[in-house]
């Protein structure tokens, strides 16, 4: 009878016991996972962040910017990506909204000058920019070896310029002339008048700023 009692005391304290035993592995093992998940949703943060203040950051600092550049092909020789891999002056020859500056170049013999350049800025006019020239002052300048060469080399500068630079500037362009450029953001002028209509364009030896009117040096 006693050993029964015995028996039966041990089941009840067994019975007891058990479901506290449970109940501690339950929160221990909830407390784990809470903490395991606040771990993983840190580091998703993290990560997230250096996403952000990183590559992903940085790579629209150096984009292309302006009302013109949706012109510019998505692909090929001519687009952004392909312009960045040439030289400039071969860089412009595929962009078709630069066939007239293109034509001019070649006509002044500055092809291999401007494609041996290192770190040069380029103001490029477009093709309606010099559609602007009356056609009888365009045609004469055309055949002018060295007024053509004088006004070309107006439009480039010794060094690589950043939008910020273009802000409040005046640079010594090759022509030995100064030019002036002002602005910020996305919007910029160049000699006061000159709208960039597609700025920041990467070639692989220049920034070019296309610009929608001819700059013409001090006579």
């Amino acid at each position: 009878m006693n050993t029964r009692i015995r028996r039966t005391a041990v089941t009840l304290a067994a019975a007891a016991v058990l479901p506290l035993a449970l109940s501690a592995c339950s929160g221990q093992s909830s407390d784990s996972a809470s903490s395991d998940s606040s771990s993983k949703a840190s580091a998703s943060a993290t990560a997230s962040e250096e996403g952000m203040t990183g590559s992903g950051s940085t790579a629209s600092v150096d984009e292309p910017f302006g009302t013109a550049c949706g012109s510019v092909p998505k692909s090929g020789a001519g687009s952004f990506d392909g312009m960045a891999k040439d030289p400039v002056a071969t860089a412009a020859s595929n962009n078709p909204a630069l066939s007239t500056l293109v034509s001019a170049v070649k006509k002044a013999g500055l092809v291999d000058t401007l494609n041996n350049a290192q770190n040069i800025t380029v103001f490029a006019p477009t093709n309606e920019a010099f559609a602007k020239i009356p056609k009888a002052t365009l045609d004469k300048v055309l055949n002018d070896k060295a007024e053509l060469t004088k006004i070309l080399t107006y439009h480039v500068v010794g060094q690589k310029l950043t939008p910020k630079e273009l802000e409040k500037g005046s640079f010594t362009t090759l022509e030995k002339g100064k030019l002036t450029t002002a602005g910020s953001g996305e919007s910029y002028t160049v000699n006061g008048s000159a709208k960039v209509v597609c700025g920041n364009v990467k070639t692989a030896n220049a920034n070019v700023y296309i610009i929608d009117s001819v700059l013409m040096p001090a006579s």
